[in-house]
């Protein structure tokens, strides 16, 4: 009789590391199809942020500027335009922050692939050898070993893929929860408002939409690892968040009941389609929850046979 278990736990890790690596492949593909979308994205926004800051020209020093002041609207028309440019501009900084961190990813997987090398060729070198070795000694339980150490492999990268999608899902839960949080707040400032809080609840809603709209965009970029990870398990998903509208023209020349009431509906419209995304990621970790405990007594058994392959016979 011959002890495998060398050989096999070998195979056990290359396998591993096989499959980490492939994983590593598509995870890439993932980001590079997302840099891709956020580059088209900032090229968008560079033009839209170049046309609001012609707009304010114009009406600066141009003949629009001229008409508009001759009727008494320069002044509101250059606010309006100058909170334009700002949303603009902050819309670009987020998704530019996102190319960054996109690219910082995909610096990170090209390195761990380079760290795993030619992982492909040493899982078929070993599987070679553990061939001779079955064919020289003729051991019965050589193929059910050789089957348990594939299947082994397999059960444990799973988990370890989907443990690492339910650690980005929580992740990007708790990121989704602050910016409910935030808007709830600001629907609450907003409500406060429109019954006549006067500049002291026009305060707190934009301070409210402020820190609303800055973890919006880390609560984004937890979702691009959410949806790189969930590929990695055969779950296709490409969660985005909406843009969380902080303009304050209207606070400072249109103050009444009609404007507050239309930025009390923009709030609770941001604020919905959040917490879609939010419930959706939650169940989803929850799901996932679920296929990781089972992967785990799959797992638990086929280690439980192949120790019982392994050990001495009376």
């Amino acid at each position: 009789m011959t002890d495998f278990a060398g050989i096999d736990e070998q195979l056990r890790v290359t396998r591993e590391r096989v499959r980490r690596f492939d994983q590593l492949t598509r995870q890439r593909g993932a980001v590079t199809r997302q840099l891709g979308e956020v580059r088209q994205a900032v090229a968008e926004l560079q033009t839209r942020l170049a046309d609001e800051e012609g707009d304010v020209t114009r009406l600066e020093t141009g003949f629009a500027g001229f008409l508009a002041k001759l009727v008494g609207s320069k002044e509101e028309r250059l606010t309006q335009e100058r909170a334009e440019v700002e949303a603009a501009r902050q819309r670009l900084d987020g998704q530019r922050a996102r190319v960054a961190s996109l690219e910082g990813d995909l610096a990170g997987i090209d390195g761990e692939q380079a760290r795993l090398g030619p992982v492909h060729e040493e899982y078929a070198r070993l599987l070679a050898e553990k061939e001779r070795l079955l064919i020289e000694l003729a051991d019965s339980r050589g193929r059910e070993l050789a089957e348990l150490a594939e299947r082994l492999g397999d059960r444990t990268a799973d988990l370890r893929e989907h443990d690492e999608a339910h650690r980005a899902g929580v992740n990007a839960g708790r990121e989704l929860a602050y910016v409910l949080d935030r808007l709830n707040s600001a629907s609450g400032a907003s409500r406060w408002d429109m019954l006549g809080g006067g500049y002291m609840a026009d305060s707190v809603e934009r301070t409210r939409l402020e820190e609303a709209d800055q973890a919006a965009w880390q609560a984004q970029r937890k979702l691009d690892v959410f949806s790189r990870e969930l590929a990695d398990i055969g779950v296709a998903a490409n969660p985005q968040l909406p843009e969380v509208d902080t303009r304050w023209f209207v606070d400072t020349f249109f103050d009444n009941i009609i404007t507050d009431a239309l930025k009390h509906q923009r709030i609770n419209g941001t604020r919905d389609a959040v917490a879609q995304v939010a419930e959706w990621a939650g169940v989803t970790v929850a799901a996932i929850a679920r296929r990781s405990a089972e992967l785990a007594a799959e797992r638990a058994a086929l280690l439980a046979r192949r120790d019982e392959l392994l050990a001495p016979r009376p």
